[in-house]
C-alpha cells in the first residue's frame, strides 16, 4: 500500500500538520492520520492540497485560442466568436481531437486541475455523417485522458436545433446533431463500456435550451437516470443577453426560470454559465442544490457578463469552476477572476470572505473543490478516505509562497502571480507531474505540434 508523509496538507476540517496519507491499489485514499511520524512513509517535499476539479472543458477550443482577437467590421462578440469557432472545427478528426486534448490536459494537470468534466459535443464526421465507430470522438477524448492521466467526466452533448422552438440547425452545427435514438445509442455504449472505471464517469450534457427542445431534454434525463440515477447532467443556460430575450420571446420565461419550472433540478445538475438570472432564478437555482459551473476567463473573453456571485453565495449555492475554452489553464486564474469581477462591479476587496477576519483565497479554493467534485459525480475535491488520491504539491521554497503559512498560502498563490507554485500532481495514485514537468508532456507537445501544423495549413 503506498504511504505518503506531507509536512503540511489541507484537509476537510482544515490545515495538518505530519499527515500520513495511505492509498490503495486502486488509487483511493484509506486512510488519514495527522501528526504522525513519517516511518516508512515517502515524504512529500512540499504542501500538499486536494486538487482542483475544472467542471467544464471545451478540449477542442485550446488549438484556437488567440485565433479570434481581431475586431471584426460590424464590432465583435460572443455570436461571431461562435461562426469562427464554427469554421475552425471543420477541420478537426479523431486524431486532432485526441492531441488537442492530450496537450490541455496536461497543461490542466500542471497547473494544479487534476479532472476535468469534458462538455464533448463533436460527434459527427466533417460532412455531418456518422463515423464507422460512431464513439470515434468519445473515444478521442477517453483516450486523451487516459494519456495524460488527469480524471474524466465525460458529457456526450445533445445538439438538434438551431435555436428556441425547434429552429432548424444551421449548415456549420451539423457535426454536433444527433437524433434521440443515435443519442440514447451512444450513451448506453460510453455507460457500458466504461463502468466501473475509477478514472472516468459518464454523464449527458443537453447542449442548451436552444439547441434541445423541452420533449427531447425530458427523454435524455429519463434515458440516462434509468441507466445511472447518479449521472450527472450538464447545460449551458443563460449565458447571453440575447439567448435571455429569446427564450421569453419563445416561453414567455427566462431561462433558468423555465429549467426550475420545467425539469427536476437537483444536484446532479451544472447551470453552465447562469450568467444572466434575475434575483427570483437566483435565489431558486441556490436552493436546488444544482452546482453553477463558472468559467470567469471564457465569460470574460467572450464578453458574457459576470454571474450574480453575491446573491447566489448568500442564498447557500453551491459553485465550481471550468476553463470552458481553454484559453486559460489555471484554477488559479479562474478563482482569481471570480473575485475580481465583484471587486470591479462593487468597488470593494475581499468580497467572497465569509466573515471579517477569513481568507479569500481559502474561501473560494474550499467552494470550488466542493462544487467541482458534485458537478464531476465523482469522489474527488478533499483528502479523506473513500475519495481518490488527487493531490497537488505546492514548492514552499517558492517566492510567492515563502514566510506564507496555512491559508495565506491559498491567499498568496490565488492572488500573488502567474508562475505556478505546483511542484507535483498525483492522480489516483500516479504521480503524473514532477518538478513542474508532466511526466508525458514531450510526447503531449510534438503530437499537439502536428495537429495545430495540420489544422493551420490553408486549403
Amino acid at each position: 500500500m503506498p504511504r505518503l508523509h506531507a509536512p503540511r496538507a489541507l484537509l476537510p476540517d482544515g490545515w495538518a500538520r505530519d499527515v500520513r496519507i495511505d492509498i490503495d491499489a486502486h488509487g483511493d485514499i484509506v486512510a488519514i492520520a495527522p501528526g504522525v511520524e513519517a516511518g516508512d512513509g515517502m515524504r512529500v517535499a512540499g504542501i500538499v492540497v486536494p486538487g482542483m476539479p475544472d467542471l467544464h472543458s471545451h478540449a477542442f477550443q485550446r488549438a484556437m485560442a488567440g485565433l479570434t482577437e481581431r475586431a471584426g467590421p460590424a464590432g465583435d462578440s460572443f455570436w461571431s466568436w461562435r461562426d469562427l469557432m464554427y469554421r475552425f472545427l471543420d477541420r478537426l478528426g479523431p486524431v486532432e481531437v485526441e492531441a488537442i486534448a492530450a496537450q490541455v490536459y496536461v497543461e490542466l494537470l500542471r497547473h494544479g486541475y487534476t479532472a476535468v468534466a469534458e462538455f464533448h459535443y463533436l460527434h459527427n464526421d466533417r460532412d455531418g455523417g456518422a463515423y464507422e465507430e460512431p464513439t470515434a470522438l468519445c473515444d478521442a477524448i477517453c483516450a486523451a485522458a487516459g494519456a495524460s492521466g488527469i480524471g474524466l467526466t465525460l458529457l456526450p452533448v445533445l445538439y438538434q436545433s438551431g435555436g428556441f422552438g425547434g429552429a432548424a440547425p444551421l449548415p456549420a452545427q451539423r457535426r454536433f446533431l444527433l437524433d434521440d435514438d443515435r443519442y440514447a445509442r451512444l450513451v448506453e455504449t460510453l455507460l457500458r463500456r466504461h463502468r466501473g472505471d475509477r478514472q472516468i464517469r459518464i454523464g449527458i450534457a443537453p447542449h442548451s435550451l436552444r439547441a434541445v427542445a423541452p420533449e427531447a431534454l425530458r427523454r435524455a434525463v429519463d434515458h440516462v437516470t434509468r441507466l445511472d440515477p447518479r449521472a450527472p447532467i450538464h447545460i449551458h443556460v443563460a449565458e447571453q443577453l440575447r439567448e435571455v430575450e429569446q427564450c421569453l420571446a419563445w416561453s414567455g420565461a427566462r431561462p433558468v426560470a423555465w429549467l426550475l419550472d420545467n425539469a427536476a433540478i437537483d444536484g446532479r445538475w451544472c447551470a453552465v454559465h447562469a450568467t444572466h438570472m434575475d434575483t427570483l432564478e437566483t435565489g431558486r437555482l441556490a436552493a436546488s442544490g444544482a452546482v453553477a459551473g463558472i468559467c470567469p476567463t471564457t465569460e470574460g473573453n467572450l464578453g458574457d457578463g459576470l454571474f450574480a456571485l453575491g446573491p447566489y453565495v448568500a442564498a447557500g449555492g453551491v459553485l465550481g469552476i471550468g476553463s470552458d475554452s481553454n484559453v486559460s489553464v489555471s484554477p488559479v486564474e479562474e478563482l482569481r477572476w471570480l473575485e475580481y469581477g465583484q471587486r470591479l462591479t462593487r468597488r470593494a476587496r475581499n468580497l467572497f470572505a465569509p466573515t471579517p477576519g477569513a481568507s479569500t483565497g481559502a474561501a473560494l479554493y474550499r467552494a470550488a473543490l466542493a462544487g467541482g467534485a458534485r458537478a464531476c459525480a465523482r469522489p474527488i475535491g478533499a483528502l479523506a478516505p473513500g475519495h481518490r488520491a488527487d493531490l497537488v504539491v505546492l514548492d514552499a521554497d517558492h517566492p510567492v509562497l515563502l514566510g506564507r503559512d496555512d491559508d495565506a498560502l491559498l491567499d498568496a498563490w490565488i492572488f500573488a502571480g502567474n508562475d505556478t507554485p505546483v511542484r507535483d500532481v498525483m492522480v489516483g495514485g500516479h504521480w503524473l507531474v514532477r518538478e513542474g514537468r508532466h511526466v508525458h508532456e514531450a510526447q503531449a507537445r510534438a503530437d499537439f505540434g502536428r495537429a495545430v501544423a495540420r489544422l493551420m495549413q490553408s486549403d
